[in-house]
């Protein structure tokens, strides 16, 4: 099946225009890179570790220094059109349309550019506009709008074309809790309705790419130095998931360290004596069933429960070397 986005040692730098002046800078260093039709796929990276100069090849607004890139099958260096018939782009933090005009004028107006009949971008922008709540503010000019609002408008533009893959750099860059929310939601809606469809995501939130991304590659001075699911690159960081109970009522901790899958035990008592911590270490997470099993087993009482797991921020820093931030 061919790919819906295809990087080949792609290379990417930034020379002064005159020599003494700056200093030469490789934004991207042999990038290698395929992304599935239908993927949920997310890169994330400090500020300056080349995302943007990625999604700037693959819109065709930058060109590479050398390797290749294909978008829907189509090289971006040479079949400009065809990629961009087939795409959008949606940046977070960027100024939205016109302000003289309103947002519904703004939403059509770009919808003209793609050759959309109006009529069907009118029905495009009227059911967008109802699943980010702004169907009260189509008669508003854009100046008029929060920053939030102008967002939302934003990323409908982006949507209102209905690309074939879409390019999020931070999507939900200054954004309330709500507004965020909703964006995401859509996000995810809008790739299940049609597994044909393509997002790449770049985000500075950890939890928004564990949350939404199929897979995730992680960038630094312009090399990818991991690309793989959530769940198995939290396994690169070699920690084991901890799982904390607080219970009462025990008097006998005999019997926990031998339960298989777990790597460590130890408990503690509190001050009155009332309640024991249990911590696990757990090598196989089967093993949560027989450890519940065992306390109940003993007559105590569960009074809480925690269970923690390597974070993407601790991938993260440990390929890295340091935060987002």
């Amino acid at each position: 099946m061919q790919h819906a986005v295809e990087i080949q040692s792609l290379t990417r730098v930034f020379r002064p225009k005159k020599k003494k002046e700056g200093k030469v800078v490789t934004a991207l260093d042999s990038v290698d890179l395929r992304i599935d039709r239908g993927e949920l796929f997310g890169v994330l990276g400090p500020n300056g570790a080349g995302k943007t100069t990625i999604l700037k090849i693959l819109s065709t607004l930058l060109l590479p220094t050398s390797g290749k890139a294909y978008v829907a099958g189509f090289d971006v260096a040479k079949d400009l059109l065809e990629v961009r018939k087939r795409i959008n782009m949606v940046s977070g933090g960027e100024i939205s349309g016109y302000g003289l005009l309103t947002v519904r004028e703004n939403l059509w107006m770009f919808s003209q550019f793609y050759g959309l009949k109006s009529k069907e971008a009118h029905r495009r922008i009227d059911v967008l506009l109802d699943k980010f709540g702004l169907r009260d503010k189509d008669k508003e000019k854009v100046r008029t709008l929060s920053t939030g609002q102008r967002q939302k408008m934003n990323v409908i533009r982006g949507f209102v074309t209905n690309p074939e893959i879409i390019f999020l750099d931070e999507p939900t860059l200054g954004l309330d809790v709500n507004a965020a929310r909703t964006v995401r939601e859509f996000v995810v809606d809008w790739i299940r309705e049609d597994r044909n469809r393509t997002v790449l995501l770049t985000t500075h939130y950890m939890m928004e790419a564990d949350e939404l991304c199929d897979r995730i590659a992680i960038i630094d001075d312009g090399k990818i130095l991991a690309c793989d699911t959530p769940d198995n690159l939290k396994k690169l960081v070699g920690m084991n998931s901890t799982l904390t109970l607080s219970v009462g009522g025990l008097n006998d901790i005999s019997d926990f360290d031998s339960i298989p899958g777990i790597g460590n035990f130890s408990s503690t008592m509190d001050a009155g004596g009332n309640a024991t911590t249990l911590r696990f270490i757990l090598e196989d997470e089967s093993s949560v069933s027989d450890i519940v099993s065992t306390v109940l087993g003993k007559g105590s009482k569960i009074l809480s429960l925690q269970k923690t797991e390597p974070t993407l921020e601790d991938v993260f820093i440990k390929l890295v070397g340091r935060g987002l931030e």
